[in-house]
């Protein structure tokens, strides 16, 4: 049971819009969609990640990750005044997962923003794919303040209890998760599968929305492909590039009139090479905001494969319905349309009493009347279902089409820029052997 003031927090959150908060960390994430509920309350931030040494839930030692979430209130401050001391607590990645579980389960109709990788994946040879790896560490929490943030700015998932729980209190989060029942409402993958094969009439524009889900995984896995097999022979080109300056170095030494200019330009290649270092990090941040999409992709069929276990369900409410009332009018008649267990007995004992008829008959008449609540309630769910989903759709489509315009832009800018650099390099190469 929540306290009164904790009540009112959560209340004071739930109908309000948002601005995005950008991080003072090294990478600031830009991907956020402005102007909805809680971020105009507080402020969110991951700036911190700490190795740390426990003892896991079987009692043995491991190695694990901790991040420090920060929240402060995001209201405007008089000038030169110091801004409050912001509220903090740690969470490991395994934390972050349970919240993204609770919150699929909870509200499936809605695409929930996915997690950063848990292991490196569509790595160029030279970077770790180890996940205590520093770098790789770095960029889990730039992803998982991201993730953060694209939850505290929907429209529905950032009015969540829980959600806010998870932001506020360190200790009794879990247990308040836990007892919400969730994993208990969760769909098993079997019980997902059997209603994709076994639906019979799929609604078209989902059966085209995970078609397009497929398509979309594909083309940014192989993007990301190419760019990991470009990134290792870019790097190769850049390192080269260190052998001239040693060249240029080395003969330096043997020339008077020539030597300067050789040192020179050996310098600038030498700086050359080592650039390409922060080129490829910077790379990464793209690269990463390419992954968040392609685990969007598994979000996205998570909300189609829903819809086909809500169409199927209700498809098995029709079907045994019709079954129903062909029972009662078989019984009411006389007549067995097609071959049964029961038709045979009757045949085999005889008939069955005017008593009996009128017991199956008012047992009959009651399991239809309950037949049809029960097909108008699954008709009524799966049709705020298809709408309900089907919003959520068309607001991630525009934040899709707006963050990866946005990343391939800059991405394409930041190219640009490399080789601006590489042409000024041996400009000023061209310069010093001019001055020989």
């Amino acid at each position: 049971m929540m306290a009164d003031s904790d009540s009112a927090d959560v209340a004071l959150i739930g109908n309000t819009d948002l601005t995005s908060s950008e991080s003072e960390n090294n990478i600031v994430n830009t991907m956020v969609e402005k102007g909805t509920a809680l971020l105009r309350k507080i402020e969110i931030n991951v700036p911190e990640a700490e190795k740390r040494t426990g003892k896991n839930t079987v009692n043995m030692q491991e190695t694990y990750t901790a991040y420090l979430i920060e929240t402060r209130p995001a209201e405007s401050l008089p000038e030169g005044s110091v801004p409050a001391t912001p509220d903090s607590l740690w969470r490991r990645y395994s934390e972050f997962e349970l919240l993204r579980m609770y919150l699929l389960v909870t509200y499936p109709y809605i695409i929930i923003p996915p997690l950063p990788e848990k292991r490196a994946e569509f790595v160029w040879h030279k970077l770790s794919a180890d996940n205590l790896d520093p770098d790789f560490v770095e960029r889990r929490r730039v992803g998982l303040e991201n993730f953060l943030l694209r939850v505290a700015s929907h429209p529905v998932l950032s009015t969540d209890k829980i959600f806010y729980r998870f932001l506020t209190e360190e200790k009794k989060w879990k247990d308040e998760v836990l007892e919400t029942g969730f994993q208990d409402k969760a769909d098993s993958r079997l019980k997902s599968l059997s209603a994709m094969y076994r639906v019979k009439n799929p609604d078209k524009k989902f059966t085209a929305l995970k078609l397009y889900s497929d398509e979309l995984s594909a083309a940014i896995s192989q993007l990301l492909r190419v760019r990991a097999r470009v990134a290792d022979r870019l790097y190769g080109v850049y390192k080269v590039h260190g052998n001239y300056g040693r060249v240029f170095s080395e003969w330096s030494a043997i020339e008077k009139e020539m030597g300067d200019g050789l040192q020179s330009a050996g310098h600038h290649m030498d700086t050359y090479a080592a650039s390409i270092d922060d080129i490829l990090e910077e790379e990464e941040h793209y690269a990463d905001q390419l992954k968040e999409y392609l685990f969007y992709t598994d979000a996205v069929r998570s909300v189609c494969r829903k819809h086909e276990l809500i169409q199927y369900e209700l498809e098995t409410a029709a079907q045994d319905l019709v079954s129903k009332k062909q029972q009662k009018e078989e019984l009411t008649t006389g007549t067995v349309r097609i071959f049964s267990l029961k038709g045979m007995t009757s045949k085999i004992f005889g008939q069955e009493s005017q008593e009996q008829r009128e017991s199956r008959l008012a047992a009959l008449e009651q399991s239809i009347q309950e037949g049809e609540e029960a097909l108008k309630e699954k008709n009524k769910e799966c049709q705020e279902f298809l709408q309900t989903a089907w919003e959520d759709i068309e607001r991630f489509k525009e934040q899709k089409d707006r963050d990866l315009r946005d990343a391939l832009i800059n991405y394409a800018i930041m190219q640009i820029t490399m080789c601006k650099k590489g042409i000024q390099v041996w400009s000023n190469a061209k310069e010093c052997f001019n001055k020989m």
